[in-house]
């Protein structure tokens, strides 16, 4: 499998400082501070991109299981929200929501559901991110129309 990459640069002490965050080669480059952290501060921040990082791969790997199940999805959209909390005095990941609507044709809600779990255990973001002590899943199929 083929290693993916993502760095930073940072200059200055941690609360007055800033830095950039860049993913790939590029393809994302944002800046970020303590700020934009642990604040309201616009930049984007570690949190967001492992956010992002988990909804890409969650309905990847939800998209499979339906697809292996014969039942390609016509759409899905997933929202993961990662929350920082201090805990012993340190910034820790406390809790990890994943919010996923789909627009599938021949499951019902409880199979959805199901595969939505599915899909959690068994994406790679999520299993690197097992040390979070809350996980949630919301699966909501879309009405159709």
């Amino acid at each position: 499998m083929t290693a993916r990459n993502g760095s930073a640069e940072w200059k200055g002490d941690v609360k007055n400082g800033s830095g950039t965050i860049t993913v790939g080669n590029g393809l994302f480059t944002g800046p970020f501070s303590y700020d934009s952290r642990f604040g309201e501060q616009s930049g984007t921040n570690p949190e967001q991109l492992i956010a992002a990082a988990q909804a890409g791969c969650f309905t990847m790997a939800l998209a499979s299981i339906l697809a292996t199940a014969g039942h390609a999805p016509e759409r899905l959209r997933t929202n993961a929200r990662v929350q920082l909390r201090m805990v012993d005095g340190k910034p820790t990941l406390t809790r990890l929501d994943i919010e996923t609507e789909g627009h599938v044709s021949g499951v019902n809600d409880q199979q959805f559901k199901s595969y939505a779990e599915e899909a959690r255990a068994g994406c790679p973001v999520a299993r690197a991110l097992a040390g979070i002590p809350e996980i949630v899943v919301t699966a909501t199929l879309a009405a159709a129309g």
